[in-house]
């Protein structure tokens, strides 16, 4: 009897399930089954060979031999297999290029690859039920195959390992078998928007020839794109948009999605000055952002948000999911869905620029995921002058999103209906899993890189074929013309009516002496004002009440007593609480902590982000602690008496550039969180380099934007190497000018607690930079009272305590650690002729504070500037620059290349030595 006869007797279908569930889990299926896949599996693995047929002995092992399995049925599996093919491969075989031939790959998706022929065509196969298809012939699967996946969306999403996620994606996609099917209405709306992204562009084209404005076209059928998807986003119950984009085609977004006047835009085209009063020097119009309330066509409320960004490209990616999580936060902390973060990528870039990858890899991070961002690539096909194939190793532009999971729809750019189509998917799937989801749009760029660039130089072949290719609006109006949709001249009507809209915005704009730059999120910033540096350096009261700082003080000096923590940790704790209630001695952890309960106590919140902050790079802070058998987290400081406010605290990723860039979003979203991110060293922080330029230290003078981020940095030498000694102070005080931020290098707990508190307590917001300790964290005179924190303000500087004026010859200007380094060896030479100042504040200088410091010390004649850091690096060159009332001496090692030696006894040698020249003024290192 034939081993196999059992089958003939099964419905087909039941093998396809049966394969479905073996393939998900091998384990789950009955032994004889899982058998008879393997043996599938195998015979399968090489296409068109003796499909089933009897396998040798391999190593000793015998293989099952299928050869008798009807026919009927192995045809059923290799369908099945041909199903499978074209989800897993289908994208390659699309026809989403507009204007160039696809690369060839291989194998292709042809019958016989699959153990099929032209001769089973017409043979109907259950094998059409895995794809939502009754039973129907080898043709019609075949039909419906190409038309879902070989059109001109190409889907990419069989790497995904949930198999609900993959079903419902396949099911979506066999609706209507992947085509759009829009309504009349629908269809001329397209078209509306698509006119107006067209439209725009001409009508700038002709008005301001030459002037880069780094133009849509080759991809309007974004434009469409988006308000489709801020339409069908609203209906499901998003009510924010937070979007970031780069230059290409921005102008458009602005103009046709977000609504900005098109007469405040043709201002910044004729580089109108901006208004006299203003405290920034604005940017070019292609890198504004813009805040607008709007109401859908449906009567929807909604927010959206386009970030200003600067050339360089994908940092506003960050940006922007800051942004989002600090909304989401605030507004809707038990439904991140209803705010949608939209990032416009460039081919070029998405693929090139690592911090994609960081942004990415942030995705699913409690401290960082926004419930899924939609990533729209603007897909040129060529970055600035380089060919795709000169840009990137991987297929696609997007393999950037298999690292989630994440499924990719790659889409003709011309075709505007499968655009929009693409988009709404994209959507459902980001409501209904939360996830990250990619569109690869699929254009071309009509000029070079600007429109005063020549592209016939690298590409001369492609821009041939774009001279003749025809707009998205003239293709689709031709499609929609002969379908009936619309009539001859309908889209010339249309054209006409915007341009006159145009035309008069144009006259009005040429009335107007300046240009008005709207800022950025305007709302979020209700009851802030923007400060000058006088008003910066006007004191703050950050006194806090004794009462209610001892009530903090109780809460995180106790431990649960119903939970087990390791006896290092209860030992800490244990200390923590002698300090404040014996010994009166705080240290610099005790005092952050307290800053931050009082801060929370008042309302605000705190959000503290950065490599291995929970604990402390140094295992000082101890914010979070673990239980030790379950390693629960515990944070007193949410636990406290008056909880008005809550401490968000996240060890991140191991990222410097793109955490900084999400942090400065959140902290641009929401001014009343005192948000932080700290360095594991300071060092590390020039990782984030260009968010430091371009965003923390430019932003509010580019584009009229106020920032509260906190940077703590660790600083100070201690033998470490050149690596783990310098944040680079250097580079911070260069980037400082007019009233753009703070930098502090504090050496007291009590003016780090002030510090802290007048960053919140402000009616204006400064990004903060702040040189924090190392070997300062455990310093026996590294301390301060209770009384200190409640009572004091924030010294930007402070005098020597113990110094008489009248013996005073030689006076010392410092900052940080250094300043405890020099009272040791002073206490040890026994000198009572030298006096420190301590500049707590860098920037802005408290010019008049040291002015005054140095009439009391009237009998001085020797003033020094003393620093750890090589002579061309620390402060010094700032210090020479910005304060000519006395001439200073430089007590430092001389000027190095790396900021510190490799040995521990050449570093401490140098150190020394920089010590000695503060007290003999002879020496020079």
């Amino acid at each position: 009897m034939d081993r196999f006869s059992f089958l003939n007797a099964a419905h087909t279908a039941f093998f396809a399930d049966l394969y479905e569930q073996y393939i998900e889990n091998p384990d789950s299926v009955e032994p004889s089954w899982r058998s008879f896949f393997q043996g599938f599996d195998f015979a399968s693995s090489d296409y068109g060979s003796g499909f089933f047929e009897a396998v040798p002995q391999q190593n000793g092992a015998v293989v099952p031999d299928y050869s008798g399995v009807p026919e009927k049925v192995q045809k059923e599996f290799k369908v099945l297999n041909l199903i499978e093919g074209y989800r897993t491969r289908g994208h390659l075989f699309t026809k989403t290029n507009p204007v160039r031939e696809r690369r060839s790959f291989t194998p292709t998706l042809d019958l016989e690859n699959f153990g099929l022929s032209n001769a089973d065509l017409d043979t109907v196969f259950d094998a059409a039920k895995e794809i939502n298809m009754q039973p129907s012939t080898l043709r019609q699967i075949v039909d419906h195959l190409t038309k879902v996946y070989c059109q001109h969306i190409g889907v990419e999403y069989m790497y995904i390992r949930d198999p609900e996620v993959r079903k419902w994606i396949q099911d979506r996609l066999d609706v209507n078998e992947n085509q759009p099917n829009f309504s009349t209405e629908a269809k001329k709306h397209i078209l509306l928007k698509l006119n107006e992204a067209v439209s725009f562009e001409n009508f700038l084209h002709t008005k301001y020839v030459g002037q880069k404005r780094f133009s849509l076209e080759g991809g309007e059928s974004l434009i469409p794109a988006l308000d489709a998807l801020v339409e069908a986003a609203a209906e499901k119950g998003v009510e924010q948009f937070v979007m970031g984009m780069a230059h290409r085609g921005r102008l458009n977004v602005l103009a046709n999605i977000f609504g900005k006047s098109t007469s405040d835009i043709f201002s910044e085209f004729d580089g109108k000055d901006y208004d006299d009063d203003a405290l920034f020097d604005g940017d070019v119009k292609y890198h504004l952002g813009l805040t607008a309330d709007k109401k859908t066509r449906t009567g929807k409320s909604i927010n959206i948000n386009l970030a200003p960004n600067p050339s360089h490209l994908e940092t506003v990616g960050a940006v922007i999911e800051g942004i989002a999580r600090a909304k989401q936060d605030k507004y809707y902390p038990e439904d991140n869905s209803k705010v949608l973060p939209i990032a416009l990528h460039g081919d070029a870039a998405v693929a090139g620029q690592g911090i994609v990858y960081e942004i990415v890899q942030m995705a699913k991070l409690d401290g960082y995921k926004t419930g899924g961002t939609i990533h729209l690539v603007v897909n040129n096909q060529v970055g600035f002058t380089t060919n795709y194939h000169d840009a990137r190793s991987s297929t696609y532009c997007t393999d950037i999103a298999k690292v989630t999971l994440s499924p990719v729809l790659h889409v003709n750019a011309d075709d505007v209906e499968a655009v929009v189509h693409a988009m709404l998917f994209a959507l459902d799937y980001r409501m209904t899993f939360g996830g990250d989801v990619f569109i690869d749009l699929l254009g071309y760029r009509k000029y070079g890189h600007n429109e005063g660039d020549e592209p016939r130089f690298t590409q001369p072949k492609l821009y041939k074929i774009i001279a003749k290719h025809k707009n998205p609006r003239d293709l689709y109006a031709a499609e929609l013309l002969q379908a009936g949709v619309i009539e001859e001249g309908y889209v010339k009507e249309l054209e006409t009516e915007y341009k006159a809209v145009l035309e008069e915005n144009l006259e009005a704009s040429r009335k107007k002496d300046l240009t008005i730059i709207t800022p950025f999120m305007q709302n979020e910033w209700e009851g802030f004002s923007q400060a000058s540096e006088e008003q910066m350096l006007q004191k703050v009261n950050t006194a806090f009440s004794k009462e209610m700082l001892t009530d903090i003080a109780k809460v995180i000096t106790e431990l649960p007593s119903d939970k087990k923590f390791i006896s290092k940790i209860q030992k800490l704790i244990n200390d923590r609480k002698t300090m404040y209630f014996d010994t009166d001695k705080l240290d610099w952890a005790m005092g952050e902590l307290l800053a931050y309960g009082s801060l929370i106590t008042e309302g605000y919140d705190v959000r503290l982000s950065g490599q291995d902050v929970e604990r402390g790079t140094f295992s000082h802070r101890h914010a979070v602690v673990k239980v030790e058998d379950s390693e629960e987290e515990v944070v007193l400081l949410n636990s406290l008496k008056e909880q008005n406010g809550k401490l968000h605290i996240y060890n991140s990723l191991l990222s410097e550039y793109g955490v900084v860039g999400f942090d400065y979003g959140y902290a641009l979203a929401s001014p009343k969180t005192l948000t932080i991110w700290e360095a594991q060293f300071g060092d590390f922080s020039n990782g984030a380099q260009i968010m430091i330029d371009q965003y923390i230290s430019a932003a509010e003078d580019k584009w009229n934007n106020q920032n509260g981020l906190v940077m703590l940095l660790p600083h100070g030498y201690e033998g470490q190497g050149a690596e783990h000694s310098s944040a680079r102070m250097e580079r911070y005080l260069q980037l400082c000018a007019n009233h753009n931020m703070y930098i502090a290098d504090c050496t007291t707990p009590a003016n780090f607690f002030h510090l802290l508190r007048r960053q919140m307590k402000t009616t204006f917001r400064k990004p903060l930079i702040v040189f924090t300790p190392k070997s300062l964290l455990r310093h026996p005179a590294a301390v301060s009272s209770v009384d200190e924190l409640a009572e004091g303000t924030f010294q930007e500087v402070l005098d020597d305590p113990i110094a008489d004026p009248k013996k005073v010859k030689t006076l010392v200007f410092c900052t940080g650690k250094f300043y405890y380094d020099l009272v040791a060896e002073r206490e040890n030479l026994g000198r009572d002729d030298v006096a420190f100042v301590r500049l707590e504040q860098l920037f802005p200088l408290p010019v008049e504070q040291l002015k005054a410091v140095i009439a009391k010390y009237s009998n001085a004649d020797d003033y020094v500037w003393a620093q750890e850091e090589p002579r061309n690096m620390g402060a010094y060159s700032y210090m020479l620059m910005n304060f000519t009332e006395v001439k200073f001496r430089v007590a430092s090692l001389k000027a190095y290349s790396a900021p510190a030696a490799g040995s521990y006894t050449r570093a401490k040698k140098r150190h020394a030595a920089a010590i000695a020249m503060v007290f003999d003024k002879d020496l020079f290192n």
